[in-house]
């Protein structure tokens, strides 16, 4: 029992010093600390909000650019089905034109029918590069963009 009693009297003992710490304090120093502190709080809590709307605005930005890609992934195969028919195309025109020249120079084909042949030939290979130069302008439109960031950055 007489533990009990010394620990109480401990106890009492370090009250009385931590209330004498806080008086030598002084009121307006614990008002500055809370007003310290809340002022923290709030400082915290705008960091989180700042935390936040990047994050969303990040997560809006790749979802952007995940939907770009996917587009032009889309506009790739496209454009490769595109030429892979266009060059079997030009394949085809060429072999039937060799056929035309060498019948015509055997004295069995009709000179208009040649004609028609190499212009259709040549349409194909205007079409095969107009397909080119759209592609490298496709590419073009989305590259120039990222250079210009790139640049500037």
């Amino acid at each position: 029992m007489s533990d009990i009693g010394e620990l109480e009297q401990r106890i009492a003992a370090a009250l009385d010093r931590i209330g004498a710490g806080l008086s030598a304090m002084g009121g307006n120093d614990a008002q500055s600390l809370a007003d310290e502190l809340a002022a923290e709080r709030a400082a915290n809590a705008q960091l989180e909000e700042r935390v936040r709307a990047i994050k969303e605005r990040q997560e809006t930005q790749v979802a952007e650019l995940q939907d770009e890609v996917g587009g032009l992934r889309a506009m790739i195969e496209e454009t490769d089905a595109d030429l892979r028919r266009l060059r079997s195309v030009n394949s085809e025109l060429r072999a039937s034109n060799a056929a035309l020249r060498k019948a015509n120079a055997a004295g069995l084909a009709d000179a208009e029918l040649v004609n028609k042949a190499l212009e259709a030939e040549l349409e194909s290979l205007r079409a095969l590069q107009d397909g080119d130069r759209s592609e490298i302008d496709r590419a073009l439109s989305y590259l120039e963009p990222m250079l210009k960031e790139a640049a500037n950055a």
